[in-house]
């Protein structure tokens, strides 16, 4: 029984940390082409490592004080037909990823919602209703540097202004939105009474200080963001800030991101320092980053595709709007998208309709996106 247990354990975290495990794997076979040494220090970005830890740990501390939740039940209170709900967890899911990471915005409303529509006997409308919530979570993550972590690590790496990010996006971001909501308009406009809705968490602490320790912490972290301080600072701030008020929070960190991005930079300078392969991938790159972004964020998801081709261009705008594009696709072209369908496997939801829909739904979305690429190319 004991062997069972630790099998399962092992098949489910080969499972759910798939990129970490190929990023590793990477890492290791490139070790075979470039020896270990000091020099791998230099391919590490730590300060993007640091960035990532600090906005991780505290929207994890945010999400163990359980105001997320809190919000997200209240807002089923002020709605009376599924059409007005839908548009507001949809419009949610959009703008708050581009302050709380697309992740934690699908681990936030993504639940809410299957408990909601099962309780107002609507799990009919939850296939449609989470993939909109995933393509509007991983399109709207793209309009600030804290969206997604494939902003992050661009915005750091490129030294880029927060206006020349905001402008390369922002008309994918614009057009996104309309559609997003344009699917969700045709929705019948049924009136519900949402009489027992999903109940609010218990308030899990009494530290009123609280209210002015995590928005100081974040504000912080954005200042490190913006290169106004060192990056170790908010880091730091964020371990001592929890260590004292919240330990647990520390266990919701995705270390496994923060390693991902550690094997990736060893593999992407590994291979960068030979010559050959360095100029073959460079020679495809340039030029194509767009396409190159969307292309390789099919097979590996997007943040690592940002990584390696970040080594091979100096276009960070194309190869930024290349990669949140790319986000759109295949199931892995976003890790966003995984957690989502964690939840719906959850469900009674069906996964290869749900898939069907989801595949269907972002190849629109990428389609069109990619001709508004083309006419701003052409035309602009």
């Amino acid at each position: 029984m004991k062997h069972t247990s630790v099998g399962t354990k092992i098949l489910h975290f080969f499972k759910h940390e798939t990129v970490l495990i190929v990023s590793f794997l990477l890492a290791v076979v490139s070790a075979f082409f470039v020896p270990p040494s000091a020099a791998y220090l230099d391919s590490i970005d730590f300060g993007t490592l640091a960035l990532l830890f600090s906005l991780m740990a505290v929207v994890a501390g945010i999400q163990n004080a359980g105001w997320f939740d809190r919000f997200a039940v209240r807002l089923s209170l002020r709605f009376r037909s599924y059409r007005q709900l839908a548009l507001s967890l949809v419009v949610l899911c959009f703008f708050s990823s581009a302050l709380i990471t697309n992740d934690v915005a699908l681990i936030t409303f993504v639940p809410f919602s299957v408990v909601l529509l099962k309780k107002l006997n609507l799990t009919a409308k939850l296939p449609s209703l989470v993939v909109l919530e995933t393509v509007a979570a991983n399109l709207g993550s793209m309009l600030t540097p804290v969206g997604n972590p494939q902003n992050l690590y661009l915005f750091s790496t490129y030294d880029m202004r927060f206006a020349d990010l905001f402008i390369a996006v922002a008309p994918y971001a614009a057009l996104s939105l309309l559609m997003l909501i344009l699917c969700v308009l045709p929705a019948k406009k049924s009136g519900f009474l949402p009489v027992n809705p999903p109940a609010a968490p218990p308030q899990k602490t009494d530290k009123k200080f609280l209210l002015f320790l995590y928005p100081a912490l974040f504000i912080l972290a954005l200042t490190a963001v913006f290169r106004l301080v060192p990056a170790y600072i908010p880091c730091i701030a964020s371990v001592v800030a929890l260590l004292i008020v919240d330990r647990k929070a520390l266990l919701r960190i995705d270390y496994g991101l923060l390693l991902t991005f550690l094997f990736l930079f060893i593999f992407i300078g590994n291979i960068g320092s030979l010559p050959s392969v360095s100029g073959t991938l460079s020679d495809i790159v340039a030029g194509n980053e767009v396409l190159s972004g969307i292309v390789v964020s099919q097979f590996c998801s997007n943040v690592p595709a940002a990584i390696l081709l970040s080594r091979f261009t100096q276009d960070a705008t194309a190869l930024l709007v290349g990669v949140n594009l790319g986000g759109l696709g295949t199931l892995i072209a976003s890790m966003a998208s995984l957690i989502s369908f964690r939840f719906v496997l959850k469900t009674d939801v069906k996964p290869l309709p749900y898939l069907l829909r989801f595949t269907l739904i972002n190849l629109l979305f990428l389609a069109c996106n990619l001709a508004l690429w083309w006419l701003l190319k052409t035309f602009a």
